[in-house]
C-alpha cells in the first residue's frame, strides 16, 4: 500500500514538473531560432523580438486572473484548459510558418495564445503543491525546489534543443511545444489528484475583501518577496541576453556550441535550486538566511560580469556564481509564499508573485540591449547596488516571528 502511494506521489511530482519545463521551453527555445526566422519570414530583428515579448506580455496581465480562477474553481480546472491553449497556440504558429507566404501576424497570434496558456498553467503549480502537501512544510519546500529545478532545466535545454530542432525544420520548435503540451496534459489528467474541497469557494466580494486583508496584514513581507522576484529575473535574463551576445561577438562561439556554453551557469543554477529546496525543510529562519546569503553573493558577483567580458573562463565563473545564488534564492521565495498564505487565496497571491517574475523576464533583455554598448559596467554596478538595497529591505520587512505568528493565527 505504501509503495503504491509512493509511486503515485512520484508520478504526481513528475507531472507537475512537466509544466514549468514545457512553458520555459515554449519561450526560451525560440531565441536561437530568431535569426533564421527573420530570414525565412522576411522581418526585422525588432519584429522577431516581438515573438518573444508577445508571449511574456500576455502572461503578465493574465496570471492574476488565472490565480483567482484557480482559487474559485480549482487548480486542475484552470491548468488543463491552459495547457490546451498552449498546444493550440503552437499549432497556429507552426502551421502558419509552414503553409503561409506571410505568416508573421498569425505567428504573433499563436504566441499570444501560448502566453495565455502559460499564464493559466505555470503559476498555478506553486499553490497546487501547497494544496497537495499543506500539512507537510518539508515536503512543500522540497517539491517546490524540484519545480524550480525543472523550470531552470528548461532554460538549460532551450538553446540546445532550439538549435537542433531548427536544423531539421526552422519552424519545428513551434510544433514541438504543442507535442510537449499534449504530454503534460495527459500527465496532469491521469496522475495529479487534487484534494476534494470541503468548503464552498469564496464569493467574489468576499474574495476581494479577504485579498485586501491579506495584503494589508502581510503586505510588508509579500511586497518584499515580489521585489525579489522582479530583480532576480531581471538580472538573470539581462545577464543571459548579454552572455549570448558576448559569446558570439567577442569569443566567436555560435550555434549549438554556444547553447552548451550558455548552459553552464544555468546548469549550476539548476543544481543549486534543487539542493536549496531539499535543505529548506519548511524552516522559515533557514529560508531567510538563504535569501540573505544569496542576495549578497548575487549582488557582489554581478558587478564583475562586464569587467570579465573579454576573458571567457572568468566570465563563466562570475556568471556561474550569479546562477548559483539565484538558484538557491528561488525555492526560498516560492516556499515563503506558498506556505504562509491560506489555501483559498494561495493561487491569487502566488500568481501576483509569478506575474512579478515575468516582468523581470520581459524587461531584462530589452534593457540590456539598450545599455550594454555604452553603459555595460555601470548597469551591472547598478544591479549590484539594487541587490544590496533589497538586502536591507529583506532585513527590515521579513520578520520570521511575525510571519509564524500570523500563520498560527489563521
Amino acid at each position: 500500500m505504501d509503495k503504491s502511494k509512493a509511486q503515485v506521489s512520484v508520478w504526481c511530482i513528475i507531472s507537475l514538473t512537466s509544466i514549468p519545463l514545457i512553458m520555459t521551453l515554449g519561450n526560451s527555445m525560440l531565441i536561437p531560432v530568431l535569426p533564421i526566422l527573420e530570414d525565412k519570414v522576411g522581418i526585422t530583428s525588432f519584429q522577431s523580438s516581438m515573438i518573444i515579448t508577445s508571449y511574456s506580455i500576455a502572461a503578465i496581465f493574465l496570471i492574476p486572473v488565472a490565480g483567482y480562477l484557480s482559487d474559485r474553481f480549482g487548480r486542475k480546472m484552470v491548468i488543463l484548459p491552459s495547457l490546451i491553449l498552449a498546444l493550440i497556440g503552437g499549432l497556429i504558429a507552426g502551421f502558419a510558418s509552414w503553409k503561409m507566404d506571410d505568416p508573421y501576424m498569425m505567428i504573433i497570434i499563436g504566441r499570444v495564445i501560448q502566453g495565455i496558456g502559460a499564464a493559466g498553467a505555470m503559476p498555478i503549480v506553486m499553490p497546487l503543491v501547497g494544496d497537495l502537501y499543506q500539512d507537510d512544510d518539508e515536503k512543500i519546500s522540497s517539491t517546490l525546489g524540484i519545480i524550480e529545478t525543472s523550470n531552470t532545466f528548461g532554460k538549460v535545454l532551450s538553446p540546445i534543443l532550439g538549435s537542433i530542432f531548427a536544423a531539421v525544420l526552422w519552424f519545428l520548435p513551434f510544433f514541438s511545444i504543442s507535442a510537449l503540451s499534449l504530454i503534460s496534459i495527459l500527465l496532469i489528467f491521469f496522475f495529479v489528484k487534487v484534494p476534494k474541497e470541503k468548503d464552498e469557494p469564496l464569493k467574489f466580494k468576499e474574495f476581494l475583501s479577504n485579498t485586501k486583508e491579506v495584503f494589508k496584514e502581510k503586505g510588508k513581507w509579500l511586497y518584499t518577496i515580489f521585489l525579489n522576484g522582479v530583480l532576480v529575473m531581471l538580472i538573470l535574463f539581462s545577464m543571459l541576453f548579454f552572455l549570448s551576445d558576448n559569446l558570439e561577438k567577442v569569443h566567436d562561439i555560435k550555434g549549438v556550441k554556444k547553447g552548451f556554453v550558455l548552459a553552464i551557469p544555468l546548469l549550476l543554477l539548476c543544481i543549486s535550486s534543487y539542493v536549496s529546496g531539499r535543505k529548506i525543510k519548511g524552516d522559515l529562519k533557514r529560508m531567510k538566511k538563504i535569501i540573505v546569503i544569496s542576495l549578497i553573493a548575487m549582488s557582489t558577483s554581478i558587478v564583475f560580469v562586464g569587467y570579465t567580458s573579454k576573458k571567457l573562463i572568468l566570465l563563466l565563473v562570475v556568471t556561474s556564481i550569479v546562477g548559483i545564488a539565484i538558484g538557491a534564492l528561488l525555492p526560498a521565495l516560492d516556499t515563503i509564499i506558498t506556505d504562509n498564505i491560506n489555501k483559498e487565496l494561495r493561487g491569487t497571491v502566488s500568481s501576483f508573485y509569478s506575474s512579478a517574475r515575468f516582468i523581470g523576464v520581459a524587461a531584462g533583455p530589452p534593457i540590456m540591449s539598450l545599455v550594454m554598448k555604452d553603459y555595460l559596467n555601470v548597469s551591472y554596478i547598478v544591479a549590484g547596488v539594487l541587490g544590496f538595497i533589497l538586502l536591507f529591505v529583506v532585513f527590515k520587512c521579513i520578520n520570521v516571528e511575525e510571519i509564524e505568528k500570523s500563520k498560527k493565527a489563521t
